[in-house]
Parts: structure tokens; sequence; C-alpha cells
């Protein structure tokens, strides 16, 4: 038989053996491999039937139409303005806002040099325009409605539009830049209205939804769940970290819980190109309603101020001056006539406490100060050269614009001294008066241990193991009774600032 008939008489057996009822012979089940287990040293976690993980997976269906009609679309417009900065695009710019990077301003009333033309039509003003797209929620049903500050900061136009396709020029009733939220006020009544989760509830791996307008998509919705609570990237707030994809035009919109209240506002993403990569940042809705009702009210936030420059302690430091753990903020600067100073706080000291809270790093002494009016009283719980103080600040006002950025200061990492390749000297009664110090030391040269501690010629050691220094002699007696082979702990002042340095004995 040739290879073609071959071929042929297996296709026709093959569509024979189709046509043919199939017979089956029942064969007992054969038993299903169960995997190794592991050897039972304590509780195991029971598998979950895939049949209710089906069950477990949210429909926000119902969810969207409920909040949807509540979230509105933003729209603004901003005059061109002249400096070195007038043509930064609006791209650039919400990709600079949505990583929290400041946006330089510009001044107001000077048109730009050689603007690009205008292509609106409709404008009566010849001046080139800025457009910007974000998202907002209702918060009160007679025309509230919140949104990031950088959504509407520096807009000469704001236009709300519902998802009944109402438009209504919106007027910013405050905004804050500090925790990045915003206040609007249209002309409408009888509003639909979100109402507001408890974020102390929030879990993470609960799901969560956004619903806005990323790229100008109206009332578009994504989904994912809480990854991180209390991220601190926020200056005054610490924020709520989810895997819910944010894009442009997003900031401002809601966060909801499967309740269907908001939970947070959407505000800044994690990316290394700009687009989402899987994780966004909401600020904490508790937090944003305080300051809301206060822009509400007043048009503006107010809040307390230490007048101490915060910082935090490591692991080594804090064994070293005999705190035990690394907790609490390490005051290094001190404003003069300020809240911390008259109540009697000194450079060195670690505030442990604030108003009854534990304080564990600088951002919560920063964001516990912020958080009480200002006039309060705060009761405060400071180590002090080994032992605790209880001090109480009345607290000033906090200035309302964002001041700019204080360079960190250049702190010696570690330090020593004589032995440990120090030359010091006494000051002078002058130069303490000068400086504002009742005790310390001026170090005139360093070499070995010291230079390697970076400590340099000028800085001021004002104490030694916890002991404060005023005389060489008493210095002396202090190196004298630190075994041989451990680490030195110092106070050190650099110009305003100071720092606890730990210097290791041995060779460089």
């Amino acid at each position: 038989m040739s290879n073609t008939f071959r071929h042929l008489a297996l296709a026709l057996a093959g569509a024979a053996a189709l046509q043919a009822p199939l017979h089956v012979v029942a064969q007992p089940a054969a038993p299903v491999a169960t995997p190794p287990q592991p050897a039972a040293s304590g509780p195991v976690v029971p598998a979950v039937p895939s049949t209710d993980l089906a069950r477990a997976l949210p429909d926000f269906s119902v969810l969207v139409e409920q909040a949807g009609p509540a979230v509105v679309n933003i729209r603004t417009s901003e005059k061109i303005k002249a400096g070195p900065n007038a043509q930064l695009d609006e791209q650039m710019r919400e990709f600079l806002r949505r990583f929290g990077i400041p946006v330089p301003q510009q001044r107001k009333g000077t048109p730009a040099p050689n603007p690009a033309p205008d292509d609106d039509d409709d404008d009566d003003d010849a001046s080139p325009q800025r457009r910007g797209l974000g998202s907002g929620f209702v918060i009160g049903a007679d025309g509230y409605v919140m949104t990031n500050a950088h959504v509407v900061d520096e807009a000469d136009e704001v236009m709300v539009t519902l998802t009944d396709k109402r438009e209504f020029k919106a007027k910013v009733v405050g905004l804050d830049r500090r925790t990045d939220v915003a206040v609007l006020k249209i002309e409408a009544t009888g509003l639909p209205m979100l109402r507001m989760g408890d974020v102390g509830k929030l879990k993470v791996g609960e799901w969560v939804m956004a619903i806005g307008s990323p790229f100008g998509f109206d009332n578009t919705v994504t989904a994912g769940i809480v990854s991180a609570k209390a991220r601190d990237t926020g200056d005054l707030l610490p924020l709520i970290q989810t895997d819910v994809a944010i894009n442009p035009g997003n900031s401002g919109g809601p966060l909801l819980n499967l309740r269907g209240e908001v939970v947070g506002i959407n505000s800044q993403i994690y990316s290394q190109s700009g687009g989402f990569m899987g994780i966004s940042f909401a600020i904490p809705i508790d937090e944003a309603m305080r300051v809301a009702d206060q822009l509400r009210s007043k048009g503006r936030v107010t809040r307390g101020m230490l007048g101490v420059y915060p910082d935090d302690l490591t692991k080594e430091v804090a064994e070293a001056i005999g705190l035990g753990k690394p907790q609490g903020a390490l005051v290094t600067r001190i404003t003069a006539g300020g809240p911390g100073e008259k109540a009697g706080l000194e450079l060195g000291d670690v505030i442990t406490r604030f108003g009854g809270k534990p304080v564990e790093k600088a951002v919560d002494l920063r964001r516990l100060a912020a958080s009480s009016p200002p006039g309060t009283k705060v009761p405060m719980q400071v180590f002090r050269r080994g032992s605790y103080k209880e001090l109480t600040a009345t607290l000033d006002a906090l200035p309302d614009d964002r001041a700019a950025a204080t360079p960190e200061p250049e702190a010696p990492a570690q330090t020593g001294a004589q032995a440990w390749g120090l030359t010091v000297s006494e000051l002078t009664d002058a130069q303490r008066k000068e400086l504002k110090l009742t005790a310390g030391l001026k170090v005139d040269a360093v070499d070995g241990a010291a230079a390697r501690a970076g400590l340099r010629p000028g800085d001021l050691i004002l104490s030694v193991s916890n002991t404060e220094i005023k005389t060489l002699k008493q210095f002396q007696a202090v190196l004298a009774k630190v075994e041989k082979g451990k680490p030195l702990q110092m106070l050190v002042r650099r110009g305003d600032a100071v720092t606890f340095v730990v210097l290791k004995p041995g060779k460089g």
C-alpha cells in the first residue's frame, strides 16, 4: 500500500471511530496522592476550599453604583507666568507632585516671554493656559468637595464636573500643603455624600477601591488591597500604602473600603517611570477631615510648634547613653526664645514622651506637636544624662507656609580626646556667653581616632559619658574612668547643631 493510501485509510478509520458510540468501562477511582505534610510541630493552617475562595472575592459593582455619584472630576487652568519655570508643562508638574516633590511656583501677573499660542479659541484672555486634571469627592451636601492641595494649588480657575454632567465653577475655600488637603465649594445643594470610615479599623490585606479620573477618564474604578499602614512618606501624616492602580488624574479621589466608606484620599505614588508600579499612597481620612474642618471654618490650618529640631537615635548611641533602646527624639537644635528653650530643654536631651504619648522617633514628635493647638501646655518626659526629667512646654503656632527645607547639619560620626587623638582647650567666659553655654571644651586639633571619627577643630565637647564637662581637669578625670577597649560616648556641638557620637578605640 502506498503512503498516500495508508494516510487516507488512517484518516477514514479515525473518522469512523469518532462516529462510533463511545464505550467506557468503569474503573475504580485511583486514590489521589496527598503531598507530603510537614512534621506536626504546631498548629497547621487549614486548607481553604476553592469554592470558598471564589465566594470571598469581592464584587465592587454595587459599591460603585452607590459611591460613584459622589465622586467628581476636577479641571484647572492657570495662566503661564514669567520665570525660569514658566515653560514647565503640566505633565512634568503632575509628575513632581505625585512623588511629593514641591513644584516651583511662579509669580502672578507677568506674561511669559515668547508664549506659545493658546489652542483654546474660547478663552477671552490671550495669555496661554496650563491645564490640570484631578479628582475629588463630596463631603457636604451643600457643595463642599475635598481633593488634594496640589490639584488646585496656584490654579486661576477650578471647574468641578459631577457624574450627571453638571459643571460648576469652584471656589477654593482653603488648602494645606503640608498634608496635601484642599476644600472646594460649588453652588449646588442636595449632593450625594460619601460616608467617612474608621482608619483605625483598617487592616493590612483588606480590599479597597479607588474612583477617579486617571488621564481624564471620568469615574474609573480600580481596586486592590492595603499593603501597609502608617508609612512615613508624609510630612506631618503617616500614609496608607496600597497596590491600587493610581495614575495622573486620580489625585484627590477617594479610597473606599468594602462598606463604601472613605478611608483615604489618593495622593502619591512610588514610581521609577512616572507611571503606576504597584505602590500608591493615600492620606488617612480621619487626619484629612480634621484639616478640612479647619479649612471650612477658618480657611487655614493652625498647628502647634515646640521650636526644636529633632533627630532619630541609633541603637549604638541609645545603648551608649544608657537609654537602652533607640527610642525618642534627640534635640539637636533649639530655637532661641521658643517654647522648647522656655520649657528648659537642652541640646542633647532625648524627648521620650510628649503630651502623655510615647515618642518612638523624631517624626512622632513633629506630628504630636503639630496636632496640638497653639497655646497648649504639653507635659514632656526627657532623658538627660542618664536620668528622666519632667518638663512642660507652651506651644507656639507653626507658620502657615511651608518653610524652606533646613539642610541637615553635618554631624561628626564618632569622637575621642587626647589619648583618643584630641587636643582641647577651655572656653573663656566671653566665649561661653556668646555661645550661650554653661559648659564645654573646644576642639583645637584632631588626629588618630578623633580624625577617623570625623571630628574637626572648632567642634565643642559638651559632655562625656553623660557627664557635663566644664574644665580640662574634669575632662581628664572622666576619661581616666573609661575602661580600656571600651567605646567613648560624647555630646558634640558643631555650629548650632548637636549630636551624640560614639568613638570606638582601635587603629585606623
